[in-house]
């Protein structure tokens, strides 16, 4: 029956009968085929069919939560007599939230150091996209925002607290002058990330505060982006400062901002028995934040 949920549960992500297929290496016959068996042997319709998939019925929503905590638990029980077996070893799907890209390096590096063999994805999403990959066991973990928005059943370990710093123009009045505060945006063009990012809503709350209500003259939800709109010049924008540190360059002036310090860190699932690789990587979130 294993075989069968986890195909359930690709129908539900991919909301296609053909990709959902695809991503379970099946033929569509084969994964349409187990779906009606799954349905059978339940005693209940999962699916509204016509043409093409039309959703799941209530019946079949409530055995997708059933279906996602079973395989999840069989997926920890292989894990768990793997590692016994042979060690640690696997595969960490990590999702990150962009601003935090550059410092995942705090987590990933000593983790690596300790159990060389298990390999990393990161993945790059906002931080809603991230509490939906968890809940759709599409991801293993992720490092988000703590504080500033709902994040429902989930386990978090907070890592750093992310500082910001206004970044300009080498020859702008604010580098001359040395030193910025969040009013000062406000009279400039700003580049900054789009509004689905947490991190463009946080900065936008903290303008709000300060009185400042600068120009979005660019938006990306590339942090490299908003760092290549500045060097050439024209605009302004405001990068938490380990991004600032990594894009540091000639030509550009970094300024700190006084206050609005936000904690990140790794959240996960709040469903146990943990596989034996998310239980380590919690046991290294805490390590690295001990200091």
């Amino acid at each position: 029956m294993i075989d069968k949920l986890e195909m359930f549960i690709a129908l539900a992500q991919h909301s296609h009968f053909g990709r959902a297929a695809e991503a379970c290496g099946v033929t569509q016959p084969t994964l349409s085929a187990a779906i009606r068996q799954l349905e059978e042997q339940l005693g209940v319709m999962l699916v509204w069919r016509g043409s093409r998939f039309q959703g799941l019925t209530p019946e079949g929503q409530r055995v997708l939560e059933w279906a996602r905590q079973i395989c999840g638990d069989a997926r920890a029980m292989r894990e768990e007599m793997r590692a016994r077996k042979s060690g640690l070893s696997g595969h960490v799907r990590l999702g990150v939230v962009p601003t935090a890209v550059s410092m995942v390096r705090l987590l990933t590096v000593p983790f690596a150091e300790r159990h060389p063999g298990v390999k990393f994805t990161i993945l790059s999403r906002t931080s809603a996209e991230i509490l939906s990959l968890l809940e759709d066991h599409r991801i293993d973990a992720g490092l988000s925002y703590l504080e500033n928005e709902p994040l429902g059943r989930v386990v978090t370990v907070p890592l750093y607290e992310e500082r910001y710093v206004l970044m300009v123009p080498e020859g702008h009045p604010l580098a001359l002058q040395g030193h910025a505060d969040w009013a000062d945006v406000g009279g400039e063009a700003l580049a900054a990330l789009t509004p689905d990012m947490q991190n463009r809503r946080i900065l936008n709350q903290l303008l709000l505060a300060a009185g400042a209500a600068p120009e979005i003259a660019v938006e990306s939800n590339s942090v490299l982006a908003l760092v290549a709109q500045v060097r050439a010049g024209g605009c302004v924008t405001i990068l938490p400062e380990g991004n600032a540190e990594m894009f540091a360059m000639e030509g550009l002036a970094c300024l700190p901002l006084a206050g609005g310090g936000q904690p990140l860190g790794l959240i996960a699932p709040e469903r146990e028995p943990y596989t034996p690789v998310l239980a380590a990587l919690i046991d290294e979130a805490r390590r690295v934040a001990a200091p």
